[in-house]
């Protein structure tokens, strides 16, 4: 059992991780593991806003927009390394979950998510994912929504 998937147990919270051994590293690869649109896959992105680590939540089908994360999380904004990244939320790149993490790490949500029934993200490896509604996912998160997703090609 992951350290998510033993955070998930100790909590309740009702949440099952389903596993993909052809992997689920990046959006397309989950999209089509698990038999759904792109749109439906959440990325979870570290970046370091205003110094501090911070995670930002977007549809596989959309790139974040700095400027915009910029706006809510601070400014400068660039992305975290693979170091930053696990010691903030205690996952690799590629499988860091929305929630659970090892430190008390803002979140932020595009609104883009909003839109679909259920989504699916990372559950702490590169195989593993599961199944949310978007509301359910602002609740454990905690994530502030806002308009992150580019609106340039």
């Amino acid at each position: 059992m992951s350290r998510f998937e033993t955070w998930l147990s100790d909590s309740g919270v009702g949440i099952a991780v389903k596993q993909f051994p052809a992997g689920t590293r990046t959006a397309i690869d989950a999209a089509n593991a698990i038999g759904c649109e792109v749109g439906q896959i959440v990325k979870s992105l570290v970046f370091v806003a205003a110094g501090r680590p911070v995670v930002a939540l977007v549809s596989g089908a959309n790139r974040l927009d700095e400027l915009r994360l910029a706006a809510v999380a601070g400014a400068p904004v660039a992305k975290a390394d693979a170091g930053i990244a696990r010691d903030a939320t205690g996952y690799s790149i590629g499988g860091v979950p929305p929630f659970g993490h090892a430190t008390d790490v803002p979140v932020f949500m595009d609104r883009d998510l909003l839109g679909h029934g259920v989504v699916w993200a990372a559950a702490g490896r590169p195989d593993s994912v599961f199944e949310i509604t978007p509301q359910r996912l602002i609740e454990l998160s905690h994530a502030e929504v806002a308009d992150l997703k580019t609106t340039t090609p």
